[in-house]
């Protein structure tokens, strides 16, 4: 079992920034790839970016050259840099890890909202 707790969510104005964290515990020697989901209400969750074991990275079109993801495999822990946020970045944001097992865990979700 891994748990992850994220953090880091809250609210800003457009063209400002937030950092969200998540910290994996447990069985912290299965994690794989790491990364991020989003969901809006009454939407289909959607992938933000991920990060694999090997630091090789991906994300979604509509945050490419915004948001930057990066992983400290020392402390377990993925973050997600935003920055120029828009309001449609509002959303609540989900970390996900991928153990060496292929089951996918998940965060409780952390809301992010961006005024205009």
């Amino acid at each position: 079992q891994v748990h992850l707790v994220e953090s880091g969510g809250g609210l800003v104005q457009a063209g400002g920034s937030l950092t969200l964290s998540c910290a994996a515990s447990g069985s912290i020697f299965s994690i794989n790839a790491m990364g991020w989901y989003r969901q809006a209400q009454g939407k289909q969750r959607e992938l933000v970016a991920s990060i694999t074991s090997g630091d090789t990275t991906n994300y979604a079109d509509s945050v490419k050259g915004r948001f930057t993801i990066s992983r400290d495999n020392a402390k377990n822990t993925v973050s997600l840099q935003m920055n120029s946020l828009k309001p449609e970045d509002t959303n609540v944001y989900y970390c996900y890890t991928d153990s060496i097992y292929r089951r996918r865990y998940w965060g409780q979700g952390t809301q992010v909202t961006v005024s205009s």
